[in-house]
């Protein structure tokens, strides 16, 4: 995760970069078997952001997850929650890292008395990450020609260190502070260049008392280019 205030000159040569270079995608698939106790499903790229292309909780295999379990629990393998895919992409894509439990999809329960696991198909893909701190306005700018497409942008507080100057510790330590907004790219998707406000006003409130910040990851296209 990039943990810069704006966009900076190295962040411009970046965005130049993605543009005149053949995109590269890393392909990665996670599965996390369900247990009694909170397993931890985590999607990481070294470089870039993820991007959810499949993602499962249920079970469409007899064999995945299968290690102790009975004949019965694993003999369904037309289990899955419909809203899996919609949830896991709303949380993680345009992050660097996004970690969940298994716990998010127990209620309601797609198939009582199956053995299920959380599976993920993502891919990393090169972007550039704006932080915008809490009542700032930062701008996206893409080379003439070539247009803005966000991957992701998120409203809240992830980490301590990020728009913390001067501030109190009692407005920065609560770390879990997430609010996924589809905002930035309806109004900056296909533009040039965008600015963009990070603000209660704008994004809501996830979490009173605590200073925020704006996270956006996106990248420039030629028009009709695409991931």
């Amino acid at each position: 995760m990039f943990r810069s205030i704006g966009l900076s000159s190295a962040l411009l040569l970046m965005a130049t970069w993605l543009l005149t270079t053949t995109v590269v995608e890393s392909r990665f698939q996670i599965t996390t078997c369900e247990l009694k106790n909170s397993a931890i499903h985590l999607l990481h790229c070294g470089n870039g952001v993820i991007n959810i292309e499949q993602a499962l909780y249920g079970r469409s295999s007899s064999a995945v997850c299968a290690v102790g379990a009975s004949r019965q629990e694993v003999v369904n393998t037309n289990c899955a929650r419909p809203d899996t895919l919609k949830y896991l992409k709303a949380i993680c894509d345009g992050k660097n890292a996004c970690e969940l439990s298994s716990d998010h999809f127990q209620d309601p329960d797609p198939c009582i008395g199956t053995l299920k696991y959380l599976q993920t198909n993502y891919t990393c893909l090169p972007s550039v990450t704006v932080v915008v701190c809490e009542n700032s306005e930062s701008f996206l700018y893409c080379e003439e020609g070539q247009r803005i497409f966000i991957l992701g942008a998120d409203y809240g507080r992830r980490d301590r260190n990020i728009c913390a100057f001067k501030r109190a510790p009692h407005e920065i330590e609560n770390t879990e502070c997430t609010r996924p907004t589809n905002i930035v790219a309806t109004e900056c998707n296909n533009k040039h260049k965008c600015g963009i406000k990070a603000n209660n006003a704008l994004f809501g409130d996830p979490c009173k008392g605590i200073y925020k910040y704006l996270e956006v990851a996106y990248t420039c296209l030629y028009p009709g280019q695409r991931y």
